[in-house]
């Protein structure tokens, strides 16, 4: 969301979004920056927009705006802080001095952009440089044009990229966030692109469009039946536990064996589905 756009603020309290990201990067003209930085600040700590997470995209290192953005943003106190074009361990710990000195609470966390050749081949280090990072956000359309010099069709040529950045997500334990789909007319492509995301890992989409919103909820979220098989998955889990004459650690649902790491995945299956249901009370 351009938080230069007033109407585009008010317009996020409705959308039915699992988050937002309030930026003052590339959808701000330079000379409205300072004013947009105010709006994304108040609209954040406003507590008006229910229980989506609402985080703020600051100016990149290095740009005349980019301090006083890590302040302001600090002192709001969003769900996150998103930074674009992280490239190194060390650029995400002076990330987090700068919000810790600036008074950043600790429910703030940082979220790092992946964007560049670099960050893809540093991205375990930077998984890795602070607890107070949160996820991985995909910038696919920078990664395409540093990589390529012409438009390629498809993302075969960035798929190594992505999952080298989803194994280093995985590897230190925070979320991984797909990119934009670039073409709002083309619903079909965007749908298949969602489809290719979830069965790859990735923990949700980046949206710039609200049209675009109702087809990556349905991507993302557990379908009925997953809900109703992880159910039954634990349910099974839990009997056999309380079970003393059951067979020490053999456990059977729908004819398949289950093990921790199958009950670990059914609970992370209900987690998501709670979250989508309690979205929806908004």
């Amino acid at each position: 969301m351009p938080s230069s756009n007033e109407r585009a603020l008010e317009k996020a309290k409705t959308i039915a979004c699992d988050g937002l990201i309030l930026d003052l990067e590339d959808a701000v003209a330079p000379d409205a920056k300072p004013a947009a930085r105010e709006a994304a600040a108040a609209a954040a700590a406003s507590g008006e927009y229910g229980r989506r997470t609402v985080t703020i995209r600051v100016n990149g290192i290095g740009t005349q705006w980019h301090d006083d953005d890590i302040v302001a943003a600090s002192q709001a106190g969003p769900a996150a802080i998103v930074v674009p074009k992280v490239n190194s361990a060390d650029e995400v710990a002076r990330l987090v001095a700068a919000m810790e000195k600036a008074g950043a609470p600790d429910h703030t966390v940082l979220w790092a952009m992946v964007e560049t050749p670099v960050a893809i081949l540093s991205a375990l280090e930077i998984a890795r440089a602070s607890q107070r990072l949160g996820a991985f956000v995909l910038g696919t359309n920078d990664l395409v044009k540093e990589l390529y010099a012409e438009h390629v069709p498809g993302r075969a040529p960035i798929l190594p990229s992505l999952h080298t950045a989803l194994l280093a997500g995985r590897a230190a334990g925070i979320a991984v966030i797909d990119g934009v789909y670039n073409d709002v007319k083309d619903t079909d492509g965007f749908l298949a692109e969602c489809e290719q995301g979830r069965q790859m890992g990735f923990d949700g989409k980046t949206l710039i469009h609200p049209g675009q919103v109702e087809g990556a909820n349905v991507a993302f979220a557990p379908s009925e039946q997953a809900v109703e098989d992880a159910r039954g998955l634990i349910a099974a889990w839990d009997d056999a536990r309380r079970d003393p004459g059951g067979a020490a650690g053999v456990v059977t649902h729908n004819g398949r064996m289950v093990e921790n790491l199958h009950v670990e995945s059914a609970r992370r299956t209900l987690a998501i589905h709670e979250s989508i249901q309690a979205l929806g009370t908004d």
